[in-house]
């Protein structure tokens, strides 16, 4: 009998998961709950609302929008994190983990002060004609910026772990730069792209804090779903609240099961070759 430096499976299973009952599945429970205490018409009266429609168009595109610039910046600050050797790496590479230590209410009050019209950076863009602040465009860089760790530090190890004879080798057998990413480094790359990508989609969606400080919060136009569901709750509908927030949840969790699905797949085609 192997001594175990860890509890038994049943008592680390048990206390997993009551962890995950409390934690997880009774705030979930109560949020379906409650959107189920509506009818089935109340329910799509809710949240098929003009106004609730629009704050899933404003939210998830904003969303997507910063997601697909997190995947190339991140990736590629990922890369030369790795990679390269430079005076203040360790700072940069310290810096990104800042959007996980900073309050996301204190994050939303730098960025606006940064992006409006008076700030160091709005000033400077509104003298082309870009305004940030109180715009979609502000939506999204909260966003990516509070993302953006999701997936460098999911990249990160990977590219750590490969081999740079794999390149090497490539470079050897006279193939370009470009095709040694596409059909080397890109397969290898795909399981934890895929996971970092969906985790900082699901993160845009659901982040609040950064978001109302620089949105400007207008129905119809920068008003985003999560900030709907709190207005409903300081009214007093929690019905109507857990309602709208049901959907985002559906929409995330259809999102991570894709992704998991597609990662998978990936993962099974990279093992194979």
């Amino acid at each position: 009998m192997k001594r175990r430096v860890l509890p038994g499976l049943k008592v680390s299973l048990g206390i997993t998961l009551v962890y995950t009952a409390i934690i997880i599945l009774l705030p979930l429970a109560a949020l379906i709950f409650k959107a189920a205490s509506l009818g089935p018409a109340d329910y799509w009266r809710i949240v098929s609302s003009e106004r609730a429609v629009a704050s899933y168009v404003v939210t998830i595109g904003s969303a997507l929008a910063a997601t697909v610039f997190n995947l190339f910046f991140g990736l590629g600050l990922a890369w030369i994190l790795v990679r390269y050797r430079f005076p203040g790496r360790r700072i940069i590479d310290a810096l990104v983990d800042l959007p996980f230590a900073l309050p996301t209410a204190v994050a939303g009050i730098a960025l606006t002060t940064l992006f409006a019209a008076n700030g160091w950076f709005g000033s400077a863009l509104g003298q082309i004609g870009i305004k940030v602040a109180y715009t979609p465009f502000g939506i999204m860089i909260a966003m990516a910026f509070t993302s953006l760790p999701f997936i460098v530090r999911t990249v990160q190890p990977v590219l750590e772990e490969l081999d740079p004879a794999l390149e090497e080798a490539g470079q050897t057998l006279g193939s370009s730069d470009w095709s040694i990413f596409r059909w080397v480094m890109l397969p290898l790359l795909a399981p934890a792209l895929l996971a970092g990508t969906s985790l900082a989609f699901a993160r845009s969606l659901g982040e609040f804090g950064a978001i109302i400080f620089i949105a400007g919060n207008q129905p119809y136009e920068t008003e985003i779903t999560a900030l709907l569901a709190f207005i409903r709750l300081e009214e007093y509908d929690y019905p109507a609240s857990a309602a709208i927030a049901s959907v985002m949840l559906i929409a995330a969790f259809l999102m991570l099961a894709i992704t998991n699905i597609l990662q998978a797949r990936a993962l099974r085609y990279t093992v194979k070759g």
